[in-house]
């Protein structure tokens, strides 16, 4: 069975159905690892989430990443710090997506933003609990799926904070693992560990970074890794040039 990871979707639902249909995906023949980040950014968060949650019932593994946890914890937390952090980093257009297109009529108050929170989680409470059960890796006999990476100073990986598991950035990616495996991780764009949107490939082969910032314009990114251990890599361009993003903050 052949393994098929994608990182980073947010809400680029046409994107992810093409990239899908070119590799042919079948949950039949095989594995689809998805390492979350499925909302924020781009226009179709919503529809991601519904598809995402077929494709986990037909077998699919389902992560949770960084953007899927700040929506969870502004909805059901509602604290000043997780609104805020929520608001920097691609809400609007999530909520938008539940709410309609012309749900905030120009800029976003704070009384409009709490309105459409309440409705989703008045109308789509299924979601929140698909985000809630969402798991922060996935092990097979020679690779680790997560979000963000690994704290490579952290004896045992599996118990380092469940912070790192979706925000981990520098003290992941800049040094090297202590792991026979090789980490399979999305959160850091691919650009910015080797200058190109395309997936990278650690030089020391214990890390492979799969966001292609999709959603910033670039590309989604899709790692097969074959029955033969060999990676072969599938790219879907960013298709839709009105969506204006910032940096993660």
């Amino acid at each position: 069975m052949r393994i098929l990871a994608i990182s980073d979707i947010h809400g680029c639902y046409d994107e992810f159905n093409q990239l899908l249909s070119d590799v042919q995906y079948n949950p039949d023949k095989d594995k689809l690892i998805l390492l979350g980040d499925y909302v924020d950014r781009g226009l179709r968060s919503r529809e991601v989430i519904e598809q995402v949650m077929e494709l986990r019932d037909e077998g699919a593994i389902t992560l949770r990443g960084n953007h899927d946890q700040m929506m969870l914890d502004a909805i059901l937390l509602d604290t000043d710090e997780v609104n805020s952090r929520w608001i920097r980093n691609g809400a609007r257009h999530t909520i938008e997506s539940y709410c309609g297109a012309d749900f905030f009529e120009g800029e976003m108050d704070r009384a409009r933003y709490n309105e459409g929170k309440a409705y989703i989680k008045k109308k789509f409470e299924h979601h929140l609990s698909f985000l809630d059960t969402l798991a922060l890796y996935y092990e097979t006999d020679t690779h680790i799926f997560v979000h963000a990476g690994i704290n490579p100073g952290v004896d045992d990986w599996k118990l380092q904070p469940h912070h790192d598991f979706i925000w981990i950035r520098d003290p992941f990616y800049n040094y090297p693992t202590g792991l026979n495996k090789t980490v399979v991780f999305g959160h850091t764009p691919a650009m910015n560990l080797h200058d190109s949107e395309g997936i990278w490939f650690c030089e020391e082969g214990d890390k492979i970074g799969i966001d292609g910032a999709c959603v910033y314009g670039k590309q989604l990114n899709c790692l097969e890794i074959t029955e033969e251990q060999e990676y072969r890599t599938h790219i879907v361009r960013f298709m839709h040039n009105d969506v204006n993003v910032e940096e993660e903050q």
